[in-house]
Order: C-alpha cells, then sequence, then structure tokens
C-alpha cells in the first residue's frame, strides 16, 4: 500500500512538472511600454513648444522618459529571444496528454516489468535472515517451486539433491535422491549418494537401506569410492573389523596421487582399535594402553579382558541409559564375543532407555536389524 501510494506522488509529480510551464500565459508588456514612453516623449515635445513648460525642465523630462524607453525595449528584445510559449489549442492538447497517457504509461509498464502478485514479506523477516543465505535460499525456492508445478523433474530434483546435503537437510536429500534414481534411472554415482544421504540422516548409522544402496552401487561399478568406504564403515559397526580395515587399505592402495578423500579414509583407519577388540566406550572402557595390553595377553586371557571392558560399558550405561551410541558399542560386543543372549537383553533394555527419543530410537533400531538381533 506504501509503495502504491509513493508511485502516485510520482506520477503527480511528473504531471505537475508538465502542466506548470504550460499554465503560463502568452503576455509580453514590452510593446505597450515603448508605445506609452514614445506617447510621453511626443508630449512633453508638445507642452515644450506649447510654452506650457520651461525648456530645462522639457529637457530633464525628457532624458527620464527616454531612460525608461530603452530599458523597455532591452526587455522587450530579450523576451522576444526566450522561449516560444505554444498557442492555447496546442497547450491544452499537451496538458490532456499528461493527465491521462503519464498514469496509463507508468501503470502499464508496471504490471509488464513489475510483479504485483508477489505477496509482500514483512521488515522484521528480512532483516534476520542473513545476507549470505538469502540468495540460496531463494534459490531452493526457486527450485521447490518448480517441482511443485513438475514434480517428475528429474533434473530438479538433481540439482537440490546435493544442495540439501550441504545444508545439513539430511532426511530431504534422502527423498531427492530417491526421486532422481527413480526418474533419472540408477547409477553408481547417484546410488552412493543416496546411501551417503541415508547415513547422514541415521546419525552415521550404515542402515540396511544404505548397505543395500552401497551394494548396488558396486554391482555397477566395482571402484566406487564412496560406496566402498561406506561398506568398510558397515563392516566396521557390525564388528568386523578386519574386513573393514581391509576395505580402506585397499582403497588406499589404489587412491590416484592427491585424490582429496585420502585423508579421510587414513583418519577412519587411525580411529580404529586392533581386530578383535570391541570399539571403546566414552568414559568407563579400554585405553590406548587397555588395547596393547590386551594384544599382548594369550586368547583366553585376551577374551576376559574384553569382558571386563565390556561390563564396565554396561554399568555405565545402567546409569545413563540415554548414550544411544554406548548401547550400539554394547551391542556389537556381545555380537563379537558371541554372547547373542546378552546382546538381545541389552536391546531390549536400550528400547525401554531410548523410548522418549524417536530418533535415536530409531538409529538403535537399524544396529539391532543390521546386527540380526530381532526376535
Amino acid at each position: 500500500m506504501t509503495l502504491m501510494l509513493l508511485f502516485g506522488l510520482m506520477t503527480a509529480a511528473a504531471i505537475f512538472a508538465v502542466l506548470w510551464p504550460l499554465s503560463r500565459r502568452n503576455t509580453k508588456a514590452g510593446g505597450s511600454d515603448i508605445a506609452v514612453y514614445r506617447d510621453q516623449l511626443s508630449e512633453i515635445d508638445r507642452d515644450s513648444a506649447a510654452g506650457l513648460i520651461a525648456t530645462p525642465e522639457a529637457e530633464a523630462a525628457k532624458v527620464e522618459v527616454s531612460r525608461r524607453l530603452i530599458a523597455a525595449a532591452d526587455a522587450a528584445a530579450v523576451e522576444r529571444s526566450g522561449p516560444e510559449i505554444p498557442p492555447l489549442r496546442r497547450r491544452r492538447i499537451a496538458a490532456i496528454a499528461a493527465l491521462v497517457l503519464l498514469p496509463v504509461g507508468a501503470v502499464s509498464l508496471y504490471l509488464i516489468l513489475g510483479s504485483p502478485q508477489m505477496p509482500g514479506e514483512p521488515l522484521a523477516a528480512r532483516m534476520r535472515a542473513p545476507e549470505r543465505n538469502r540468495s540460496i535460499e531463494s534459490l531452493i525456492a526457486q527450485v521447490e517451486d518448480r517441482l511443485q508445478k513438475n514434480p517428475a523433474d528429474g533434473r530438479a530434483w538433481e540439482v537440490l539433491a546435493p544442495v540439501y546435503m550441504r545444508l545439513g537437510r539430511f532426511d530431504e536429500a534422502v527423498r531427492a535422491w530417491g526421486h532422481v534414481i527413480n526418474l533419472n534411472g540408477s547409477t553408481a554415482a547417484r546410488e552412493a549418494s543416496y546411501g551417503e544421504a541415508v547415513v547422514a540422516a541415521a546419525n552415521g548409522v550404515v542402515t540396511a537401506d544404505a548397505k543395500a544402496s552401497f551394494e548396488r552401487a558396486l554391482k555397477l561399478d566395482p571402484n566406487d569410492v564412496m560406496a566402498r568406504f561406506y561398506m568398510g564403515m558397515a563392516a566396521d559397526q557390525d564388528g568386523r573389523r578386519a574386513d573393514a580395515e581391509k576395505i580402506w587399505n585397499d582403497l588406499l592402495a589404489g587412491a590416484p596421487p592427491g585424490a582429496p578423500w585420502i585423508e579421510g579414509v587414513r583418519q577412519a583407519l587411525a580411529q580404529k582399535a586392533p581386530a578383535g577388540t570391541p570399539p571403546a566406550a566414552n568414559g568407563p572402557g579400554p585405553t590406548p594402553d587397555d588395547v596393547a595390553n590386551v594384544a599382548k595377553m594369550p586368547p583366553d586371557q585376551q577374551r576376559e579382558m574384553i569382558r571386563g571392558m565390556v561390563a564396565r560399558l554396561a554399568d555405565k550405561l545402567k546409569q545413563d541409559g540415554s548414550d544411544v551410541e554406548g548401547w550400539q558399542r554394547l551391542l556389537r560386543a556381545y555380537t563379537v564375543l558371541g554372547e547373542r543372549d546378552k546382546a538381545q537383553a541389552a536391546a531390549a533394555d536400550a528400547r525401554r532407555a531410548l523410548a522418549g527419543d524417536p530418533n535415536k530410537l530409531r538409529n538403535l533400531n537399524e544396529v539391532i536389524k543390521n546386527l540380526g538381533l530381532e526376535g
């Protein structure tokens, strides 16, 4: 409303600027003044000849009138050299054109080039939006609007999916990559990207859905780096650390010089404990010295040491049952030890402890399913 009022005032100002010069009258006083002064000079000459005024007074009067005559003649010359004022009829036509054409032209131009249908946005909302995010959010909104009109646009989904991943909108990235595969077909890169989004949405857990996607990617391209890396992660989360390390070491052995993913694989290898030991828990659990001691022990003593670590982890989870990663480590440890009954009992305890947090419960259930502890 304020914008329309501003446009109206600007149009009125433009009309006034056009009408103001057209309102001037075509009156030039210079010619009539010259005639009056010439009559006065003639009258002074007659009065002087008739003896009505003395000669000195007549001369003085003639000098004054002559001065005024010269000034009037100069003014008339300047007025004649100025812009010519058009006749009344042409001025009226110009005034009507200004009153009608200017508003009509302005409105027509706005309707063609402007966006009158776009709703306004509160100033406070615009001020709260960070400047760096406005452009990308507006682009996302444009693509989403396009997809609402044409949800079968596979190219638009493929543009949007990686953007969702970069912004941390993982659930939306999963949905987008699913549409890409359904609409554009399955490729190794698309299957791996879909699996990566599923892992991100599950807080780093390689779920059954994600693992199946990576397996499909490797069938299409056995050398797909992303799929191989996450298959190593899946093996590690399933307690098969030796398999995970083999997958990652094979990746490094075949890596081209300067590959950007090399450091990530090295970090994954560096974070893993020796084969046969369960992952360490935050707080109670194996320290680096514990791991070194376990490696030096005979097999029977190694097993007892591992059981002690697992027991400390179980005690910790009894005190704080909200640690979903701790429950996942405990389930994998019991599985590695071959103690399936304890693993199933721990799974039931974990579900009860995490019942109030749907996201954590979902992640836990994925691990339970991957470890085959259902029922």
